[in-house]
């Protein structure tokens, strides 16, 4: 059993205060009590900004060199932790051992490493016309993580916060506090002065409402769903302060006519499932040519059905459970929503995998005659379900691809490049993958529409937490 019971402020582990209350901590593969969890209160939420606070002053004067110097500490710490984070998140969230080992763990180092890359090079003063221009810290950040990919969404905040030269206070999601305590760990093993980094667990409603509406906190960037940006913009409002927000998707991938039909489907089924569907990028829209749809159908369909579903701590399973009850019965909901209106079920369907009797499991699910108003082809599921929508010109691709209030990310595949360029240019989101492109971590990432504001990674994610001045003589 792993309890949790102190938050770590101020450079030191300490106690809650009264009234708070404590949560589960669950295994999803099993659904059994794992350990507990304190949940702090709006007075936590104060001693974590005012410890920030205190240390600001002193961080945001701080020099490049002692910024760098501490980021490297960190990532030596990380580095040195990568396989027990990634034990961590596999008995949190339910993610595949190989995957956690191979990207979850992995990736909030890659992130560390690029913010350290971004910081060596980054211009903070420059000169237009007769003015000086200088880039500052824009003070307390509070930073709002969820918990499908944890460590890449802590490291991806709080590492260009604090090269920036702010100091932070972070609230992760309470379904993955275990390789968040490791984290905040590893900022105390690298020496981060007291203050500058401060981390405390709690309800949205309590303590995310407490930061995002406190007057001494002066950002908030937060990743989660669209209806939690929502409500930290407008708990954020009366304060006026910078919201970045990185939220829902329903990201399209559109399969032109001149693709690899077979390997364009195969990828965008793979890319779709991982992590249990758990991605805010994932391509849970594929758009194909009606010419060649039940091929496509078919072809899902039976990439789907060869995924191995099993229990996390196997090396050979490639998708474990939902990471929580919530989330699972929300998947089942929209399953049952989509059959009631009329899909096609090609692949999946209700219900656990066949010997899974126990566990927050889903069945990898493929839709086929989906149309663009049915709610499976609206709103964003967060779990392995694939719609498939067909299309009649490259022109009405596009449009489906565009109609949703979404924004994020969508993907192109295509035998000619130029094309794909071309068709990517008119797609409003904020990133667009060709031919089964990985994620570029250097490149700035955010939405358009309800998907958020802001940037994050490379110099713009740096940006977002920093105040630009001029100073003319």
């Amino acid at each position: 059993m792993k309890n949790i019971g102190t938050f770590y402020i101020d450079g030191r582990w300490v106690e809650p205060c009264a009234g708070g209350a404590r949560v589960d901590i669950v295994d999803p593969a099993t659904e059994t009590r794992i350990g507990q969890l304190a949940m702090g209160t709006a007075p936590d939420a104060d001693r974590a900004v005012a410890a920030a606070r205190m240390a600001f002053p002193a961080w945001s004067e701080s020099t490049r060199g002692t910024r760098i110097a501490l980021l490297e500490r960190i990532i030596a710490c990380y580095r040195d932790r990568i396989e027990e984070i990634a034990q961590a998140v596999c008995a949190e969230i339910g993610a595949p051992i190989a995957l956690a080992r191979t990207l979850q763990a992995p990736i909030g180092l890659a992130q560390l490493q690029a913010a350290l890359e971004t910081l060596r090079s980054f211009e903070f003063t420059g000169t237009r016309g007769k003015s000086e221009l200088r880039r500052e810290a824009i003070g307390v950040v509070a930073l709002i993580t969820p918990w499908n990919w944890p460590l890449n969404q802590i490291a991806a905040k709080v590492a260009p916060a604090l090269a920036a030269g702010c100091t932070v206070v972070l609230k992760p999601s309470e379904i993955a506090p275990l390789d968040a305590v490791i984290f905040a760990e590893i900022m105390h093993e690298a020496g981060t002065p007291p203050g500058v980094f401060n981390m405390l667990f709690g309800e949205g409603r309590v303590v995310g409402e407490r930061l995002a509406s406190h007057p001494d906190v002066d950002m908030v960037s937060i990743t989660g769903s669209t209806r939690a940006g929502v409500e930290v913009a407008i708990s954020a409002a009366p304060t006026v302060k910078r919201v970045a927000q990185e939220l829902g998707g329903k990201s399209p991938l559109l399969i032109l006519d001149d693709a690899d039909l077979p390997g364009a489907v195969t990828t965008g089924v793979t890319q779709c499932m991982t992590n249990s569907g758990q991605t805010c990028i994932a391509p849970t829209r594929m758009l194909v040519p009606r010419a060649r749809y039940e091929d496509a159908v078919a072809t899902a369909a039976a990439a789907a059905n060869a995924i191995t579903v099993g229990a996390p701590t196997d090396p050979a399973t490639k998708m474990g459970p939902i990471s929580n009850r919530a989330q699972y019965e929300k998947v089942q909901r929209m399953i049952a929503a989509g059959i009631e209106e009329g899909a096609r079920v090609a692949a999946g369907g209700l219900g656990r995998p066949l010997g899974l009797e126990r566990g927050f499991y889903a069945r990898p699910t493929v839709f086929a005659d989906v149309r663009s108003d049915m709610t499976i082809a609206r709103e964003e599921i967060f779990g392995p379900v694939l719609v498939i929508i067909p299309y009649d010109s490259e022109a009405q691709a596009i449009q489906i691809a565009n109609d949703s209030i979404y924004g994020l990310c969508a993907y192109v595949a295509s035998g000619d490049t130029e094309r794909a360029r071309r068709v990517a240019a008119k797609l409003r989101a904020g990133s667009v993958r060709i031919n089964g492109a990985m994620l570029d971590i250097t490149a700035p990432f955010g939405g358009y529409k309800s998907s958020g504001n802001g940037r994050e990674y490379g110099p713009e994610g740096l940006t977002e937490f920093l105040e630009c001045k001029s100073v003319t003589v």
